[in-house]
């Protein structure tokens, strides 16, 4: 297990200003969070709305850069690395929002509730909706994970996680 996050590619695309495309950004993506020992996320992208902005030019904000807490912007997607050591402190802890996660690398068990324990793998895909749980490597490993982060309508049976604007 190395003491910082393993950096990502990664290739942004857009369109010049005559609308030809091309990359517009292409580098080590730097927007990396880290609060628990050799636990890190790296901010990939995020949306502020759906459908999304998608404005031409190579100024285009980097939405990658973007500092956000665990949600992503009201009505928008937050796409993310995340990173989780062997023997992590897991957090039980709730998004309103669906995810979309895929296991790059390693082995990880999802606690729910009452105790219920799934094991990812390698390829493998998991949709979280809204549900109480908590990440634990409890492999040899670290478990390299994407996220996209989609916000979704309050569950109407949790007090509010967040405020909504």
């Amino acid at each position: 297990m190395s003491d910082g996050p393993q950096l990502i590619r990664r290739v942004v695309t857009g369109h010049d200003d005559k609308n030809i495309a091309k990359v517009i950004i292409e580098g080590a993506a730097q927007n990396i969070c880290g609060n628990r020992p050799g636990q890190f996320t790296t901010m990939m992208w995020c949306t502020d709305s759906a459908p999304c902005a998608m404005p031409v030019g190579e100024t285009a904000e980097d939405m990658g850069a973007r500092v956000l807490g665990t949600y992503p912007p009201v009505a928008g997607t937050r796409f993310m690395i995340a990173e989780y050591p062997p023997n992590n402190k897991p957090t039980m802890h709730r998004t309103e929002t669906v995810d979309y996660i895929i296991v790059l690398s390693g082995r990880i068990d999802m606690e729910m509730d009452k105790g219920e324990l799934v094991t990812l793998g390698p390829g493998e895909v998991m949709i979280q909706r809204g549900t109480n749980h908590a990440w634990i490597n409890r492999y040899d490993e670290v478990c390299r994970m994407a996220f996209v982060l989609v916000d979704a309508a309050p569950l109407g049976f949790t007090e509010h996680l967040r405020a909504r604007e």
